[in-house]
């Protein structure tokens, strides 16, 4: 099987961050690969090692995110590609699919897989995006993959409830949370991932000019979730706390 994963390099959650001037600020801040993209990494290297082939991770970025395909391929994928953007001067989920779009434009595919969302702009498009510019199949959400011939098999999260679908190959599938628990890189695939294929590509390499990407949105503020208050203890009878809560929801809450 001809096998791709998208992923993302973004910011750890769990470490704080720091915005300012409208953006959040790289220097200090820790960065990894995309968590729901892991899934579709691990998906992918569980297809490859059932039926065969080879997994090449692709990335729309700058060279910074040559680290975090260092460690899709200690995971075990076979291949990494970046593609280069940085020739771009503002991008969006229409400038990294239509990016993706050129690169795959050639490419034998069984399979792409991605994360659900990135944790940055949740806006949970690319994917999507991409198999519509290839005129591909996609099952999004999914949390279980089997694969017979050139027919799969996928549950998908459907608001806390289930849904079972058939389709054919070529597929384009987002991760959700609960497809697999992705594997750690051990210190032999780190060694191993030194020598393992990177290829860069850019603009002039796909052949794109970079009007044709040219971002269709603007980010207009970034900003952090207010800080949550410390709650409030209701004292007095029970009829005396139904008074002041009932007063509280409207005029401090404004929910009533």
């Amino acid at each position: 099987m001809n096998i791709y994963v998208i992923l993302k390099r973004t910011f750890d959650t769990e470490e704080k961050i720091t915005i300012a001037n409208g953006s959040v600020q790289e220097e200090g801040a820790e960065f990894i690969i995309n968590p729901y993209d892991e899934y579709a990494v691990e998906e992918a290297l569980v297809l490859r090692d059932e039926h065969g082939g080879e997994v090449t991770v692709v990335t729309v970025g700058e060279e910074d995110a040559e680290k975090q395909l260092r460690t899709a391929l200690a995971m075990g994928a076979d291949k990494a590609v970046l593609i280069d953007r940085e020739d771009v001067e503002e991008s969006d989920p229409y400038t990294t699919a239509s990016l993706l779009h050129a690169y795959f434009a050639d490419k034998e595919v069984d399979m792409i897989l991605a994360g659900n969302v990135a944790v940055d702009g949740g806006s949970g498009q690319v994917g999507p995006r991409l198999a519509e510019l290839l005129d591909i199949a996609q099952v999004t959400t999914i949390t279980s993959l089997k694969v017979e011939g050139k027919t799969a098999t996928i549950v998908r999260d459907v608001e806390g409830d289930e849904e079972t679908v058939e389709v054919s190959l070529p597929l384009l599938v987002t991760a959700q949370q609960g497809l697999n628990d992705p594997r750690y890189p051990s210190l032999p695939g780190i060694m191993k991932a030194k020598k393992k294929p990177l290829e860069t590509l850019d603009l002039d390499d796909l052949d794109v000019d970079e009007d044709d990407v040219e971002a269709k949105t603007k980010t207009i503020e970034v900003f952090l979730p207010p800080a949550k208050q410390a709650g409030k203890k209701l004292e007095g009878s029970p009829e005396e706390q139904v008074k002041e809560l009932v007063s509280l929801l409207k005029t401090e809450a404004k929910v009533l």
